[in-house]
């Protein structure tokens, strides 16, 4: 007589079989996962870092020249939504693409960053920078659209040091001349990452040209 399985013996084996598949594809959906969220995290480190680099680049190059008259201007806005900083600041700068003149220094740009909701993901806001030139009235001037930097924008917070105290915002227009530009400027841009998580990044900048020298 041949030997051969019983059926409670198949249904074992089959049960065993099963929950060993089941371990496997648990492990690998988890590793997908982890994937999947470390390349996320990452591509939001190297975005972050460059926003952070351009902003902090062009605050620190902020125009106060005394010979050719420069056009001084920066206006930091402090705002709160949803109980976070999310800030705006328009910059004069020597930074934006510039080229130095022959003869000195050439017109500088001026550079605006600003802040709109996500419509897509609540709490999430979008980054937007405009750039144009100090020589076009941006009042009868065609200026070209902004440009997105980052749709996952938690908050952005900006403050300015006078020598004495930090201030949540500033304008250079109210100030009088050798004052308009605070000594420094500390950065602090908080991105999401679409997983539950929020990746902080934060600098402070010297303004060489807030002490003029000329």
């Amino acid at each position: 007589m041949r030997a051969g399985f019983t059926l409670l013996e198949l249904m074992i084996a089959l049960f065993i079989l099963m929950m060993v598949m089941v371990m496997i594809m648990g492990s690998f959906n988890a590793v997908v996962h982890s994937k999947i969220h470390g390349e996320a995290r990452l591509n939001v480190d190297r975005q972050g870092r460059a926003i952070l680099w351009e902003l902090a680049n062009e605050i620190s190059s902020a125009v106060q020249t005394a010979n050719p008259v420069s056009n001084v201007l920066l206006q930091g806005m402090g705002q709160m939504r949803g109980g976070l900083p999310i800030d705006a600041v328009t910059v004069s700068t020597l930074a934006a693409g510039h080229r130095r003149a022959i003869t000195g220094f050439d017109a500088e740009e001026l550079v605006s960053y600003s802040v709109t909701p996500n419509s897509k993901v609540r709490g999430w806001y979008i980054l937007t920078r405009s750039q144009h030139s100090a020589l076009l009235a941006s009042t009868t001037s065609r200026l070209p659209p902004p440009s997105e930097l980052a749709d996952n924008v938690v908050s952005l917070h900006l403050k300015y040091f006078n020598g004495a105290t930090w201030m949540e915002s500033w304008d250079s227009t109210a100030l009088p001349p050798s004052t308009q530009l605070p000594l420094a400027v500390s950065i602090d841009l908080v991105l999401g990452t679409g997983a539950g998580r929020n990746m902080n990044f934060s600098t402070e900048v010297i303004l060489p040209m807030a002490v003029q020298v000329w």
